[in-house]
């Protein structure tokens, strides 16, 4: 049986089979996962699992401009066969598709290549735990029923375009989740890390429990607006949303929160708050290149190989800029914008959250969301449920637990408008949105007037 081919040799063939279109480029990712699993305080899931995929891009000359076609593939390739078959169902998908808007040139080689390209992919195992083991056993142990997920991966991918591109990127990703209960109550906390070394199980299940012990009092509130201090993961969940929105051509016609009055330019708030996106962040590095398979929201796969970049979406609180592919910033007369694959708000004092809910009257403070959903993109407007810990602050102490969920309904922007005191920036896990995106650091936020809309009694 012949052996699979290698990335590289995967990438070089489909462009010597590709030789004859207008263009192409070929991505090759290599995955390996390992994860843990716990319930009722005890093990019950480790493994490990790797994948691959092929994605060939075929860019054809047709009547009214160039056709882009993407074809894809998980299984193993062991011979230049599959690969012509992939490079014509590409072009085949190019050609029905007709003329592309995102049409460009593709990208010429430019700076440095980053890893060596020959080198195989990296792995991860379930020794990447060894150091949290030690710390879970003793969390397991305690009294409390202890849940929780751990996940590490390492992709490594390889793109390689007909005009001489060739990237290969290894990207970290790894995150720890803790839901410790109660007969009456449970909480939530998390992180991520790249490669588990700086994680303290025993503190993020310390801090669980802090918040578990002050579900012992039960109150019921009524839907409306509290002065609320949400930590760095739910304003995570909220910012990185909006993040994801700040697209160019959809501002441009008018169907965006950043059309008029939050357009570039337009001030949302007086306090020095930075929202950015930076592929050299300590920690959260990511490619510092454009790899796509597909187009759209601002991506383009005419882009493949073209630097990534810091870009400051928020700068000192005003509307800075918007995503553009480089046909969109040619056709609006504008830069050329990738999107950012972490996210960090920055400006805010050295306050921690324990000193802002020391300053608060009255309010709630909001550990996390889930199920957040878009109600209206003209003004962001979101929805969605607390979950795992709504608390009552009284005279700036934690006086009980809220013995219900809200729904919830505010704008991220709002959020950003109305803010009356922002602490230190510290590493944030989304817990809504962490499949998709672990790379945050985030501040606590005050907000004054957030909208609980109604009751949800489900816990």
């Amino acid at each position: 049986m012949t052996g699979a081919l290698t990335p590289q040799e995967t990438v070089e063939r489909t462009l010597a089979a590709a030789a004859h279109l207008t263009g192409c480029a070929v991505i090759v990712s290599e995955t390996s996962e390992a994860v843990l699993r716990w319930a009722n305080s005890t093990m019950t899931t480790n493994g490990h699992t790797t994948s691959s995929r092929v994605t060939v891009i075929a860019f054809v000359d047709v009547p009214g401009g160039t056709a882009a076609g993407t074809v894809s593939s998980g299984e193993q390739i062991t011979g230049p066969e599959r690969l012509a078959d992939l490079v014509a169902a590409a072009e085949r998908s190019a050609r029905d598709a007709g003329p592309s808007r995102d049409a460009a040139p593709l990208p010429e080689p430019s700076g440095d290549g980053g890893p060596s390209w020959s080198e195989p992919a990296a792995a991860t195992s379930i020794a990447v735990y060894s150091d949290l083991a030690a710390g879970l056993a003793e969390v397991l142990a305690g009294s409390l029923r202890q849940f929780g997920f751990a996940d590490h991966s390492l992709t490594t991918t390889w793109l390689g375009t007909s005009t001489g591109v060739r990237r290969r990127w290894v990207q970290p990703t790894g995150s720890v989740e803790l839901n410790v209960k109660d007969a009456d109550s449970s909480a939530w906390t998390g992180t991520a890390t790249t490669d588990f070394t700086d994680v303290d199980v025993r503190a993020l299940a310390a801090e669980a429990e802090q918040r578990l012990a002050w579900g012992a009092r039960k109150v019921r509130l009524e839907p409306g607006r509290y002065e609320t201090v949400m930590p760095p993961s739910a304003v995570s969940d909220m910012l990185v949303y909006a993040g994801w929105s700040m697209e160019g051509r959809a501002a441009q016609e008018g169907h965006s929160a950043f059309t008029g009055k939050a357009g570039v330019g337009e001030r949302l708030t007086d306090l020095p708050l930075t929202l950015y996106s930076d592929p050299t962040a300590p920690g959260l590095e990511y490619e510092p290149a454009v790899i796509t398979p597909s187009s759209g929201g601002g991506v383009s796969v005419f882009d493949n190989g073209a630097p990534t970049r810091r870009v400051d979406w928020i700068r000192e609180g005003v509307v800075n800029e918007l995503v553009y592919s480089r046909a969109e910033a040619a056709e609006f007369g504008t830069a050329f914008t990738p999107p950012g694959d972490n996210m960090l708000l920055t400006g805010g004092s050295a306050a921690t959250l324990d000193e802002m809910v020391a300053r608060t009257g009255r309010g709630l403070l909001l550990t996390c969301l889930w199920y957040i959903r878009e109600v209206d993109p003209a003004t962001l407007l979101l929805t969605g449920l607390t979950r795992d810990g709504v608390y009552l602050v009284e005279g700036g102490e934690v006086t009980a637990e809220v013995d219900h969920n809200f729904r919830f309904n505010y704008s991220p922007l709002d959020m950003l408008r109305r803010t009356t005191e922002v602490g230190r920036t510290e590493p944030a896990l989304p817990r809504e949105w962490k499949d998709w995106f672990t790379r945050a650091r985030m501040p606590t936020m005050r907000i004054p007037d957030f909208r609980m809309s109604s009751v949800s009694l489900g816990k």
